[in-house]
């Protein structure tokens, strides 16, 4: 459990895949994978997926995916979750077998979702998520983060060698996309660990 939790402590995995129909951020079961694979190896640890059909009365159809880890030395189990996801009855332009597999793919990313406790703000297909939008969208944006701060960022993070933490952190690709108050927060951590060394 020592080594699954070092695995949970230090992947990274954004939501960077967009989705331009509805407008939201996701992170796909391949993103989870590539990013938690090196991690499991250096832990001596391995993962299964599986998955099995359940068919409901009403006719419906469920994949039910299992994610399991185990020591890879030992072969015991260490922790496994579950999750499911329904057939569509029809999906335009897909035939019977790739709705199967759209239902794995989505079963088997929540259940490594839960295995690696990856999920921390609403599903974008909530109306909670829906709801928070809206409240966001009624506050005025953040201000953008000052030409004065980016330079000291810039110096601090050459400095350091800290540019990808910081933006694996904030999850941006440019520093010029932070907001002013993550600006400050940043600069004084990255102060701090220079008083450090």
């Amino acid at each position: 459990m020592k080594r699954l939790l070092k695995v949970i402590d230090e992947v990274k995995c954004p939501k960077n895949q967009k989705n331009s129909f509805g407008n939201y951020n996701y992170r796909s079961c391949e993103d989870i994978l590539v990013a938690v694979k090196p991690l499991l190896v250096k832990e001596g640890l391995l993962l299964t997926l599986t998955d099995d059909i359940i068919a409901t009365e009403g006719g419906r159809y469920y994949i039910g995916a299992t994610a399991t880890v185990y020591d890879a030395e030992t072969k015991e189990m260490i922790q496994q979750t579950r999750a499911f996801a329904r057939e569509s009855d029809v999906k335009k332009g897909m035939d019977d077998s790739q709705i199967t597999g759209t239902a794995s793919s989505y079963a088997r990313k929540y259940a490594l979702n839960g295995l690696f406790l990856l999920d921390d703000i609403k599903d974008a297909d909530t109306d909670e998520h829906r709801v928070e939008n809206e409240k966001k969208a009624s506050v005025s944006a953040p201000k953008k983060v000052t030409s004065k701060q980016l330079k000291e960022l810039a110096d601090l993070c050459a400095k350091t060698g800290k540019l990808e933490k910081v933006q694996d952190y904030y999850n941006v690709k440019n520093l010029s996309e932070l907001t002013e108050d993550q600006g400050k927060e940043a600069i004084a951590t990255l102060k701090k660990y220079t008083e450090k060394k």
